[in-house]
């Protein structure tokens, strides 16, 4: 039950972050922070799908993560969960089109090396 709760972690969080990315960059950036300009931006956010879709698929990882740690310590939960950073690398480079160069993806695998560990 461990392992699908982390797989379920894991996919959920790349996908909200990954939403979340693609949505604010159609949102634009944020040029003025006078109180309208900040409401106007509000109300777009709220009414991007992509935006939205984010929220909640990192709404079922937080609960996901709830229910992890209820089962097991913090000191596996966390570190297994980490996968996530090489799930979103190769989302940013695929998905996203962003440039990720060589350290990213050795930074990225050493994580996953280290989730692996966990799983002994």
């Amino acid at each position: 039950m461990k392992w699908l709760l982390v797989g379920i972690i894991a996919l959920c969080n790349t996908i909200g972050d990954v939403l979340n990315t693609a949505g604010m960059k159609r949102q634009g950036e944020v040029e003025d922070l006078r109180p309208g300009a900040v409401a106007g931006m509000v109300k777009k956010i709220i009414r991007n799908p992509l935006v939205l879709g984010g929220f909640a698929a990192l709404a079922v990882s937080f609960f996901a993560l709830l229910s992890l740690l209820s089962i097991t310590t913090v000191s596996f939960a966390v570190p297994a969960t980490a996968i996530s950073y090489l799930l979103e690398t190769l989302l940013a480079k695929y998905v996203l089109g962003e440039d990720v160069r060589w350290r990213r993806w050795a930074a990225a695998t050493l994580v996953a090396c280290g989730v692996f560990m966990l799983s002994f």
